[in-house]
């Protein structure tokens, strides 16, 4: 394992508590004291600063709007984005088992271990310290722009129905592939197909993994 001081680095935050950021990084195959806890707290904080950098930036959006961009700023996609561009697979303590299974890889592991390191900020400096910092991070990774341009007024399942209505094809079919993680945070898999086409979606809920196929069904047709 890479020690965490380059994540810091990268952050642009030094811990005060240590141990903190370590537990962070912790998945539950290496030991007792791991990161499921601190992955519940930052996964608050982190609804918490999209809902105010929403709430500040679109004073004109209602509910509605405001709910759906939201959750493509939040969901597994994007924290997974987040974690590869802080490189945080290298400083990830793993298990043996999950590392000769390529645990560092997986998707849902690096988003887990985004939203501990988000509940570890929190933790350790409060709101001064994590608002700015997890702003500073989605703009970095250019997540509040893409979610911008994919959904500010409609979510991607009612875009890909009006977009197969006005053609006159038939609605398409959303199947559950897996649901897996803890009880407190979930992670789903949907495939959506239609008409010889597929994609995949990933989501904390059944309907966020099928709002994400949808959107990817969407760049499909429209490219």
């Amino acid at each position: 394992m890479t020690s965490p001081t380059g994540l810091e680095q990268r952050l642009g935050y030094t811990f005060q508590d240590a141990a903190l950021l370590r537990q962070a990084l912790t998945h539950r195959s290496h030991s007792n004291l791991h990161n499921e806890r601190l992955e519940f707290l930052g996964d608050a904080v982190l609804n918490l600063v999209a809902a105010q950098v929403l709430y500040e930036r679109h004073p004109h959006w209602d509910e509605g709007e405001l709910s759906r961009v939201r959750s493509l700023l939040v969901n597994r996609e994007a924290l997974f984005r987040m974690a590869q561009f802080l490189d945080l697979a290298p400083v990830i303590r793993l298990g043996s088992g999950e590392l000769q299974g390529g645990g560092r890889q997986r998707s849902s592991i690096l988003a887990d271990t985004m939203e501990a390191v988000f509940g570890a900020l929190y933790q350790d400096g409060g709101l001064t310290v994590a608002i700015p910092l997890i702003i500073r991070l989605l703009e970095q990774a250019g997540l509040d722009s893409a979610a911008l341009q994919q959904g500010g007024n409609k979510d991607g399942k009612t875009r890909l129905q009006e977009w197969l209505q006005a053609r006159h094809h038939p609605l398409p079919v959303y199947e559950l592939l897996a649901r897996e993680g803890v009880d407190h945070a979930p992670h789903f898999r949907v495939r959506c197909q239609m008409q010889g086409k597929e994609a995949l979606g990933e989501g904390r809920s059944r309907r966020d993994a099928e709002q994400q196929a949808a959107l990817n069904i969407l760049q499909q047709l429209e490219t």
